[in-house]
């Protein structure tokens, strides 16, 4: 994971939520995200697959300046250059 450490990440969780940040902090039980995109897929009609395409199209839209994941919760992580469009 320390690969990914300043680069742009999706990380997906366990809860219907997708993030999508610059990988800053990796710790034993959180990872830090700044300027990150926190979506809630329940808000919106996309897929979690569609709604990350269109954030590597269209680049990250911050809605915050800095959150912790539980590490936990994660299910995945990928850099955003490697979705496939």
């Amino acid at each position: 994971m320390k690969d990914f450490l300043n680069r742009n990440v999706v990380i997906d969780v366990e809860a219907q939520f997708v993030y999508v940040g610059e990988l800053i902090e990796v710790h034993e039980k959180t990872l830090t995200l700044d300027n990150a995109d926190v979506h809630d897929l329940g808000d919106s009609k996309t897929t979690r697959e569609g709604y990350v395409r269109d954030t590597k199209v269209h680049g990250i839209r911050a809605n915050r300046k800095r959150v912790m994941i539980a590490r936990h919760k994660v299910v995945s992580i990928s850099v955003l250059d490697d979705v496939v469009e």
